[in-house]
């Protein structure tokens, strides 16, 4: 096992932190294990427990809470994969090695720092003096054997760009000049005293025992960026102290630095047990070089993997602009449909509740197809009269009407190439549906007054929160063009039906409007939060948003607070875990009295009851739903 978190987003991004045993705290507060210096984070924020055969994470009281794959939790064990988020920190955590089915592996063992007989710096390398070596050539038929094989792995390593297939084969080639039975190449992650990739095989492909490495002399190696030789480990006093040495029964090893831009970030890593074979200065001085003309191949091959990483990580977040902010299982459905239905050119209808967020999925769709660069046109089909609606869709002529003064495009026209997006779509008018009907069949219209008919190159996007299929048995929407729009279909799921991307959500607009407003972005109290969580939300994230933009304006506290959020929100039933639940439950029992006690003076006639309390007739109608009145009401005489 290799515990560990790697964080994917935040102040502490691209790092990586092995996970000790025992307990492990994170915070703001630098008195943690790990600090993480964000103020949406608390003080002592969480803290990870390693138990028997796993590992446990549990809140501690923060501020926005911790989550675990975007759900709050208080306390839950992590599996390998897991996404942990605290603030805007994600962390990654991971148990296994992705290569450690990769034969045969390394083994690590401690011991005291290791003093070798012979010492190497880079500048000192023979193989890297082209001067020298030319002078001493014609003399020394050894070196011109060793120039051969440096000259073949100069080749070799510049054609291969895949991090692993690049470490195998240094590591083969080494085997040919150097007599090791074992060899390791070890990179170091950034960062972090842990290596981000590793890279080990014996002489015998057969042998499928890990490779152990003494990290006492690769760390040695890593700090001060000068190469170890030894040469007789078991009778060397350099080496006495080295328990894994001895006890692996090695007889001579090599460590040499990687080193890029005066920047060590690795080593190669050989030794071998057989009494008849032993490292000399010449293998030093081959490997060393070895390593100096492979140091920028491998640096290269791991930023290579690196920006594909992060070349997925980019696509993927491309896929979320659309701020379909959650995690819920409803949410990731919503997710996959666009990844499947963006690249095609189908009509695609929308259905869900207002506010649910059916416009950002239209947006979503449009930002991954093929047309992404084309142009994306909105229209309301609820908010025009039918006149003007056909004149912003298919424009007119000059003299059309009254008030046309000059020629204009519709929206059809100028999204040519491109997205129409129609909200409310069940709105249309029959006339208007049926000359959108012959845009989809024939793809050409005529403007409002014109005679020539216009061809046009979009795709439709259609949302609407009527059930269409209701409205076509009732006679109030075209089948025909019901069937043309309904392609492909998703349905929104409101808000109430995936309560737990609430705290998520919340999150996001308080970042957002706290940014609009010019305010420090505030943490929220978990009473709060559980207020936001026992309410339904009729409006769905429209209202969720607008309840946040409000409490961030209203807030003069540190944190959010239940009296910072909508009266309609604490109007329904306050969660009893709630500190202030004694106070909002007297309001809300105050408010009940005062409206039953003037339905019952108006005899039940809610517009008389609304008139002597001073309301608006629907707000009372609003109320009584809010306070669950309506088992109070159906008394015999009231309506």
């Amino acid at each position: 096992m290799n515990p560990r978190l790697i964080a994917i987003s935040g102040p502490l991004k691209d790092s990586v932190f092995a996970l000790p045993p025992g307990a492990v705290t994170l915070g703001r507060d630098g008195g943690n294990v790990l600090h993480v210096d964000d103020p949406s984070v608390s003080r002592h924020h969480c803290v990870l427990q390693a138990e028997t055969n796993h590992f446990l994470i549990r809140d501690l009281q923060s501020r926005n809470g911790t989550l675990v794959n975007g759900t709050p939790v208080k306390e839950q064990s992590l599996n390998h994969g897991d996404q942990v988020a605290v603030g805007d920190s994600v962390f990654l955590f991971l148990v296994s090695d992705d290569d450690e089915t990769r034969a045969p592996g390394v083994e690590f063992e401690e011991g005291p720092h290791a003093h070798s007989t012979v010492r190497l710096r880079p500048a000192d390398v023979l193989y890297l003096q082209p001067d020298k070596i030319l002078s001493e050539l014609p003399a020394v038929s050894r070196l011109a054997r060793n120039l051969g094989v440096l000259l073949k792995i100069s080749r070799v390593v510049h054609s291969i760009n895949d991090l692993d297939a690049l470490q195998s084969e240094i590591l083969t080639l080494i085997f040919e000049v150097a007599p090791a039975e074992r060899g390791a190449i070890l990179l170091q992650g950034a960062g972090t005293q842990d290596f981000s990739s590793i890279s080990a095989r014996n002489r015998s492909q057969s042998d499928g025992r890990p490779v152990k490495v003494s990290r006492t002399i690769a760390r040695q190696v890593l700090d001060q960026g000068v190469a170890v030789l030894g040469r007789d480990v078991n009778t060397s006093g350099s080496f006495t102290g080295v328990e894994s040495l001895i006890t692996s029964q090695i007889r001579s090893l090599l460590c040499v630095p990687l080193i890029v831009f005066e920047k060590v970030f690795g080593c190669i890593y050989l030794d071998t047990t057989s009494p008849t074979v032993s490292f000399d200065e010449d293998h030093l001085q081959l490997v060393t070089a070895i390593a100096g003309i492979s140091a920028v191949a491998l640096e290269n091959a791991r930023q290579l993997a690196w920006l594909r990483q992060e070349n997925e990580r980019l696509n993927s977040e491309i896929s979320l602009q659309h701020n379909l902010v959650g995690a819920s299982v409803r949410i990731q459905e919503v997710h996959r449909f666009i990844s499947r239905v963006a690249p095609t050119e189908s009509n695609v209808l929308i259905l869900g509740e207002s506010g649910t967020g059916k416009e950002l999925v239209a947006r979503a769709i449009h930002h991954n197809s093929p047309r992404s660069q084309k142009p994306f046109i909105a229209i309301n089909c609820a908010a025009l009269t039918d006149s003007l609606l056909e004149s912003e869709l298919f424009g007119h002529e000059k003299g059309a009407f009254t008030g046309a003064v000059g020629m204009k495009k519709g929206k059809l026209e100028v999204a040519n190439t491109g997205v129409v997006f129609l909200d409310e779509i069940g709105e249309l008018a029959p006339s208007l549906q049926a000359k959108l009907l012959r845009v989809l069949q024939e793809r050409e219209f005529e403007r409002v007054g014109a005679t020539r008919p216009i061809s046009v190159d979009i795709r439709l996007i259609a949302a609407t929160n009527r059930n269409l299929a209701e409205a076509v048995k009732e006679g109030t929407f075209r089948q025909d063009l019901y069937f043309r729009l309904n392609v492909v279909s998703v349905t929104m799921p409101p808000l109430r039906d995936r309560k737990e991307d609430i705290p998520l959500l919340a999150s996001h607009f308080i970042k957002k409007h706290a940014e609009k407003c010019k305010v420090k972005p505030k943490g929220m109290s978990e009473d709060a939060r559980a207020c936001l969580l026992n309410y339904d939300w009729p409006g769905n994230v429209r209202e969720l948003e607008n309840a946040i933009e409000r409490a961030v304006v209203m807030s003069s506290a540190d944190l959010l607070l239940p009296e910072d959020l909508p009266e309609s929100v604490l109007e329904h039933a306050t969660p009893a875990n709630v500190a202030s639940a004694k106070y909002h439950s007297s309001i809300k029992g105050l408010k009940k009295k005062l409206i039953l006690g003037a339905i019952e003076e108006a005899k039940g006639n809610l517009t008389e009851a609304a008139r002597a309390l001073g309301l608006h007739p629907n707000y009372l109608h609003r109320l009584i739903r809010n306070l669950d009145l309506r088992d109070e009401l159906k008394g015999p005489g009231k309506r």
